[in-house]
């Protein structure tokens, strides 16, 4: 029997990206302050079905992500990204979520949290923390409680569905929680007074003191790390940057058009240049998502090729904030200039961790490899 409804048959996620991408856009200058959040964005991805989509159609959603390659989410986050590169990154955080829930969560926190997703609330996947220590799971006689903070939490203080890892005192292995907050508990964005993405609430979250029941423990000990979920994953937050590179390339096409500076040759050759680059990332970010979720590649393989794709949609990001600074000149660091404020958020969204441990750990994986080199990412698993 099937069990997805009428409205998950019918569903168009894409139409709901594109919904959502241009309202973002309109709207992103005015968050594009130290205290920004997308708050009417946010709706809009509940309203208009996006934050319900990853749940699997099985269970309720319209199983954004279930499809082969998972090319309509990345084209998903794509669009999302091209609108706002700060609501796509609190929307990839929202997918991951829901995708670790999907995969690792028995049947009632399932339930329970699609339910949550499908009324509205964020999900969030905070992962880092300070150099002096992170979270901790203490055991107390009236049950277990937490002690520390998550650093670099994008939407902190927005998201109501947090999932975090915590280490059980004196274990070295980290269990994943999916914890619920209420808005404005616990956070502290002092600290986040960034170049760019000022709208995505980064900051800091202290969960000292709060209660975990055992339901809220998602999956076994370090699931949170197992490849090439992990790793491969990365595939998400490249494809929304593939998005940010696209509206920097429009942002910049524009005003060339505008100025009437198109038809001058260096002009013609940067755009061109530019154009490369913006297909090279969106190809590279669709492929690394058929990659990552096709399932015919060992770990390795599939973690070495997603290393590739974010630093070759790195590159090309750098390429053309470049090319756009250097065709449109002063103009495009002037606040009000629909360049300035993209190219802020993107060059700073562009700053992934581990950037040169990603392209040695893939290049090792290559160099091992045997066979030639066009048939490094194709084969089985088996």
């Amino acid at each position: 029997m099937d069990r997805r409804t009428p409205l998950d048959l019918a569903y168009d996620a894409l139409a709901a990206a594109r919904a959502v991408a241009e309202t973002a856009a309109a709207r992103a200058d005015a968050e594009d302050r130290d205290d920004g959040f997308p708050a009417a964005d946010v709706s809009d991805l509940a309203r208009l079905g996006l934050l319900a989509a990853p749940v699997p159609a099985a269970e309720g959603g319209a199983g954004l992500g279930e499809e082969p390659g998972s090319s309509k989410l990345a084209q998903v986050l794509r669009l999302v990204g091209y609108g706002s590169l700060a609501l796509g990154r609190l929307y990839e955080g929202h997918v991951n979520a829901i995708q670790l829930v999907a995969r690792y969560g028995h049947a009632s926190q399932r339930a329970r949290l699609f339910a949550d997703a499908s009324g509205g609330h964020l999900f969030g996947v905070w992962n880092t923390e300070p150099p002096e220590g992170g979270l901790t799971l203490d055991e107390a006689a009236a049950g277990p409680t937490l002690r520390g903070v998550k650093t670099f939490a994008s939407g902190a203080g927005f998201v109501t569905r947090a999932l975090v890892t915590a280490r059980r005192a004196g274990q070295g292995e980290p269990l994943m929680l999916v914890l619920p907050l209420a808005p404005g508990e616990r956070a502290d964005l002092s600290a986040w007074r960034a170049h760019g993405m000022r709208a995505s609430a980064t900051g800091t979250v202290d969960f000292t003191g709060l209660p975990v029941a055992g339901d809220d423990i998602l999956g076994g000990p370090d699931d949170y790390h197992r490849q090439p979920a992990f790793s491969g994953g990365a595939w998400r937050f490249a494809a929304v940057q593939s998005g940010g590179i696209e509206a920097v390339f429009d942002a910049w096409r524009a005003h060339l058009a505008a100025s009437g500076r198109g038809s001058d040759p260096h002009q013609l050759a940067r755009l061109g240049d530019g154009a490369i680059a913006v297909e090279s990332a969106r190809l590279w970010a669709m492929r690394a998502a058929e990659i990552a979720t096709g399932a015919t590649l060992e770990p390795e393989r599939v973690v070495a090729y997603v290393n590739l794709a974010r630093l070759a949609v790195e590159r090309a990001g750098l390429d053309v904030l470049q090319l756009a600074q250097r065709s449109v000149g002063l103009q495009g660091f002037l606040r009000g200039h629909p360049l300035e404020r993209l190219s802020r958020d993107l060059a700073t969204y562009l700053r992934q961790p581990a950037p040169d441990r990603a392209l040695t750990t893939a290049a090792g994986e290559i160099l091992a490899a045997g066979g030639r080199a066009g048939d490094l990412w194709e084969g089985s698993a088996e």
